[in-house]
C-alpha cells in the first residue's frame, strides 16, 4: 500500500471565514506557539475572534462542525510565518482553502501539510460563502484535476500555482511518505555510502 498520499479532490461541507487580511495571529494567536507538537492546536484556531463572537463564529457553530473546507477572502494568512496556523486549521479538521489570495508563506506552509491554497475571483468566493451561510448542509467539492469547484447547483473556476498543483496531485508533497515508499531503495543506497558502513 502506498504510503504517499496524492491530493486531487477534497469533498466535504464548507465553513465561510468572512473579512480580508486574516493574520496568523488571528488564526492562532501567540499564546498558544509554545506547544511541543501541533496536538490539540485545533481547538484554539481563532481562538480570540471566536471568544469576541460569544459563540457565534464559524468555528463554533453547529452547521459547520465536520466542515473540511475553508471558504475566505484576500490575503488570508498574512502576518508572521508561524507554521502553526496552517496546523491549527488542519487540526480542527479542514483538508483544503479556498480564498481570493493568500499570503505567500502561509500557502506555501500549508502545500507542504498537504493541504491546498486555491484562489477564485472575489465573486466566486463571495457566491460560495452566501450559499454556506444560507444553506450550510450543502456538499462544497473541490477538482483539482479540473481546477474546479461546486456547491450545489453552482460551479466556478478555481486557479493554483502548476508547481504546487503537481506536488499535491503526485503526492510529492509528502517527503515523510516518499521516505517510508522508498525505503528499500534509500537503503540500498546508503550502503554503497563508505562513511555510512559500519564495523561489526
Amino acid at each position: 500500500m502506498s504510503q504517499v498520499k496524492k491530493v486531487q479532490q477534497v469533498v466535504g461541507c464548507g465553513v465561510p471565514v468572512v473579512g480580508n487580511d486574516i493574520d496568523t495571529d488571528r488564526i492562532i494567536p501567540a499564546r498558544f506557539l509554545r506547544c511541543v507538537t501541533f496536538e490539540g492546536l485545533g481547538e484554539h484556531a481563532f481562538a480570540d475572534d471566536r471568544t469576541q463572537s460569544h459563540g457565534q463564529h464559524p468555528f463554533d457553530l453547529p452547521q459547520y462542525q465536520g466542515a473540511k473546507i475553508l471558504v475566505v477572502n484576500a490575503n488570508f494568512g498574512c502576518g508572521s510565518s508561524r507554521e502553526h496556523a496552517p496546523q491549527a486549521i488542519m487540526k480542527w479538521g479542514i483538508e483544503a482553502i479556498i480564498g481570493e489570495s493568500f499570503a505567500e508563506i502561509f500557502s506555501g506552509n500549508c502545500i507542504a501539510n498537504g493541504v491546498p491554497c486555491v484562489t477564485a475571483t472575489s465573486k466566486t468566493v463571495d457566491t460560495l460563502q452566501k450559499i454556506l451561510q444560507e444553506q450550510p448542509n450543502t456538499s462544497l467539492s473541490l477538482d483539482l484535476d479540473n481546477l474546479s469547484v461546486t456547491c450545489g447547483q453552482f460551479s466556478g473556476s478555481v486557479t493554483m500555482k502548476a508547481g504546487d498543483r503537481q506536488m499535491l496531485m503526485t503526492g510529492t508533497w509528502d517527503t515523510c511518505g516518499q521516505l517510508v515508499e522508498n525505503t528499500p531503495q534509500i537503503q540500498a543506497t546508503a550502503a554503497k555510502i563508505p562513511y555510512l558502513q559500519f564495523a561489526d
